[in-house]
């Protein structure tokens, strides 16, 4: 349920009508825009009288909510959230662009590669530290190591760091990440996703591997109702009948979650398609498809990487990749 207020409240009438509320059990989420204060009523609405509620003269009007996710609602937030990310990145306000290899590997590749996407126009560092795999025999990530030399790499180049954790188990590690990613797999880990609600963060919720959009909003709506709201939304493919690419990416996705939804969307070209030629493509039409970033994985020498090499573009391509996508949010007006 929702509940739009009149312009120019009160304190006290406010305050008397948020105890009047929270009496009868809901709590309530404010979102107050350029010219509307909406309150959201999250929890059990049954007892609450929409016709009373209409009657008091600080109330403009007021509607149910059918959307099982609350929060994340876009008709409780009707403008565009923006998270900001180290103090500096501002997604969705401004295109953002994650790029780093799929993996960590070393001390020279890592600030390599940071160096070239940082030049190249990239605003934010990406890299795998702990690697959740579908083989117990691959590489699984070099772990606390990897996010050491994902530091190392921020010091040198000033680019907030964005790396994915697999487990609650590890989570004091990434104290110092600037963005904490739930990769697909966990997307409905709700004792994972209930925890990271509760630290102050922005976390990047990869959609799963064939979830639909509810389900993922869901999921956001898990991290959101513990209080964080600092959310940005992932597309990086779903499972089809399909095989000619690694996964389907659902592009479609974008302007929907647009309609529903307040956070930011960013898609993933890489993982997506699982073949480097298509990324430079897909990458294009994400930002015309109206998403707020990319992410792509980059590396150095692809040929020799120790995980997803065959979807990695090299440094060379990744300026082109540049080029095209900053000269389409240009006609965008991104």
């Amino acid at each position: 349920m929702i509940v739009i207020l009149k312009q120019n409240v009160s304190k006290e009438k406010l305050d008397a009508f948020v105890k009047h509320i929270k009496a009868q059990g809901p709590d309530i989420h404010f979102s107050e825009g350029a010219h509307t204060t909406i309150l959201g009523l999250v929890g059990d609405t049954s007892r609450i009288d929409i016709n009373l509620i209409n009657q008091m003269d600080i109330v403009d009007s007021v509607r149910r909510i059918s959307e099982p996710f609350k929060v994340v609602n876009r008709k409780f937030h009707p403008e565009n959230s923006i998270i900001t990310v180290d103090g500096k990145v501002r997604v969705g306000e401004k295109f953002a662009v994650i790029a780093g290899p799929c993996s960590v590997e070393s001390e020279e590749q890592i600030i390599e590669v940071a160096e070239r996407v940082k030049k190249a126009g990239a605003t934010m560092l990406r890299g795998g530290a702990f690697k959740p795999r579908t083989s117990p025999y691959a590489f699984r990530g070099l772990k606390s190591d990897g996010i050491e030399l994902l530091l190392e790499a921020k010091k040198v180049t000033g680019l907030p760091i964005v790396t994915e954790l697999t487990s609650l188990a590890n989570i004091d590690l990434f104290n110092d990440v600037d963005v904490i990613q739930v990769g697909a797999r966990n997307m409905q880990n709700f004792d994972m996703l209930s925890e990271l609600g509760k630290c102050d963060k922005p976390i990047l919720l990869k959609r799963g591997l064939a979830n639909t959009v509810q389900e993922w909003l869901m999921s956001a709506e898990y991290i959101a109702a513990g209080g964080n709201e600092n959310i940005i939304l992932c597309e990086r493919g779903i499972r089809t009948f399909e095989t000619a690419t690694r996964n389907t990416l659902d592009l479609s996705c974008v302007p929907v979650l647009k309609e529903k939804t307040h956070l930011p969307v960013i898609v993933d070209p890489s993982h997506a398609t699982g073949a480097s030629r298509f990324v430079r493509p897909m990458s294009k039409a994400a930002v015309v498809s109206g998403a707020d970033g990319l992410m792509i994985e980059v590396h150095n020498h692809p040929e020799k990487a120790l995980c997803d090499g065959a979807q990695s573009v090299t440094p060379d391509q990744f300026d082109d990749i540049m080029t095209d996508v900053l000269r389409l949010c240009e006609i965008e007006n991104r």
